[in-house]
């Protein structure tokens, strides 16, 4: 009988797959997309000086969010990543609480990404229509992940490299033509503390999903010395990035921010004003703005199928999801949750779905935040192979991540509104299967070690 459990517990085991590189690779790609469009929005609700003050509050919250992450990821290698922070911190309601949230901000980033990919690919093959292009990239991008972890990671690798390239490319061909006089004199407002509030959402998306190398740490080789590795210098190769595509996107076009506002494909779109929609640096780093969109698309997959399958482990979710293919991979949770992201590919509204997947994001901050100082509180002796060596980072995380949630609340009551409504289906979930399937539960630790 004992060795029949060790058979299943060996079948319910990921790959271990990943190097730094690869998951360095995952971390940036699943964010890099967030340079190519989303956060461009802002534009609509504040001028460039509002755009500079709230991707500060938002950078140094990330930042310092980053650090206290790679601590409590190293300190508990979990594919669950903030349902077992929580989980651990505060009981199973809050770990089923962190890992919803995590596949709320997921499921709901994929579509706005596919609709992207679409607007992109319209904008260089005319003949394509958008939404024909958005749901087969989804597509595509399910059947490489169902692959297994090894093949995702080097297309990762592969796509990412090609993405920070764009980039790269953008800021070379773009800074020549910048206003700098025009950044601050174009004479659109800034809207007062309400329009900063209102462009913090939409700055996240710089950085939205950074946290989804956690989901990957059960693949890594070496998880202790790997995670904080990739982490931090993925953080820091988005800052830089998210810097110079701000400067250059509204210096090249500060006498119409709105514009910029109200487009899908918005590196593209400034250059076409400084180079015309038929020259060959505009299609260039459209071209690259695919694979930045497909890393992003590609990465957060990753991130949400695992999370689900380390849910369904700790029986929050139904336990087929858990059951893994002869490659290792959680091929019914990759396609159930994929599933509900390609709904919203065909139905959603890409501004919408930013702001919903930031709400989520901002919801799993917060308990992963509070985790890390429960924690050190709670179990001063647990192994943190990386370990901060003061609280002032996490004090800095906790402060600028309570700005962020303000700022949702402020500026987006509607959809606030409606993912309550959302949390409290979810809630009524959990309650009902605690009370009916209470023996199903474990937790993401236990399975850890199993």
């Amino acid at each position: 009988m004992k060795n029949q459990e060790d058979s299943i517990m060996e079948e319910k085991n990921l790959n271990k797959a990943l190097t730094p590189v690869k998951l360095w690779a995952i971390i940036v790609g699943a964010v890099v997309s967030g340079m190519y469009f989303g956060w461009n929005y802002l534009f609509e609700k504040t001028n460039f000086t509002g755009a500079l003050i709230a991707a500060f509050i938002v950078t140094l919250f990330y930042v310092s969010f980053v650090f206290c992450y790679s601590e409590l990821a190293t300190a508990i290698p979990s594919a669950a990543g903030p349902t077992a922070y929580a989980e651990k911190s505060f009981g199973k309601f809050a770990g089923f609480i962190a890992g919803f949230s995590i596949l709320l901000e997921y499921i709901f980033a994929t579509p706005g990404i596919a609709l992207s990919i679409g607007a992109y690919v319209h904008g260089l093959f005319p003949v394509i229509p958008a939404n024909i292009a958005a749901i087969t990239a989804f597509c595509i991008f399910v059947f490489i992940n169902m692959r297994g972890i090894e093949s995702a990671a080097i297309v990762s690798v592969i796509v990412t490299v090609f993405a920070i390239l764009g980039v790269a490319v953008y800021f070379v061909v773009g800074i020549p033509t910048v206003d700098v006089h025009g950044l601050f004199s174009s004479g659109a407002s800034m809207n007062g503390m309400h329009g900063i509030f209102a462009a913090i959402p939409f700055v996240v998306w710089f950085y939205l999903a950074v946290e989804s190398g956690a989901m990957g740490a059960e693949e890594c080789k070496n998880p202790q010395k790997d995670i904080p590795k990739a982490f931090v210098s993925g953080i820091g190769a988005l800052v830089v990035m998210a810097v110079a595509v701000l400067f250059v996107t509204a210096g090249n076009s500060a006498s119409d921010l709105s514009a910029v506002a109200s487009t899908d494909n918005p590196l593209p779109a400034i250059l076409s004003k400084v180079y015309g929609e038929n020259s060959f640096l505009v299609k260039l780093v459209g071209f690259f703005g695919l694979f930045g969109l497909a890393a992003s698309l590609h990465g957060i997959m990753i991130g949400y199928s695992r999370q689900a399958y380390a849910m369904s482990r700790s029986g929050y979710l139904p336990k087929a999801l858990s059951n893994l293919d002869k490659n290792g991979t959680p091929v019914f949770a990759l396609v159930s949750t994929s599933l509900i992201g390609l709904f919203f590919v065909i139905t959603g509204n890409v501004g919408s779905l930013v702001v919903f997947s930031c709400i989520g994001s901002s919801v799993m901050a917060v308990l992963s935040i509070a985790s890390w100082f429960v924690l050190r509180k709670k179990e001063p002796e647990l192994a943190r192979p990386y370990r901060l060596k003061s609280a002032l980072i996490p004090a800095i995380a906790a402060v600028t991540c309570a700005v962020v949630v303000v700022a949702l609340v402020v500026s987006q009551a509607s959809l606030l509104f409606l993912a309550a409504i959302v949390y409290a289906a979810a809630v009524l979930y959990y309650l009902v299967k605690e009370r009916l399937f209470a023996n199903d539960f474990s937790t993401a630790e236990k399975e850890l070690e199993a």
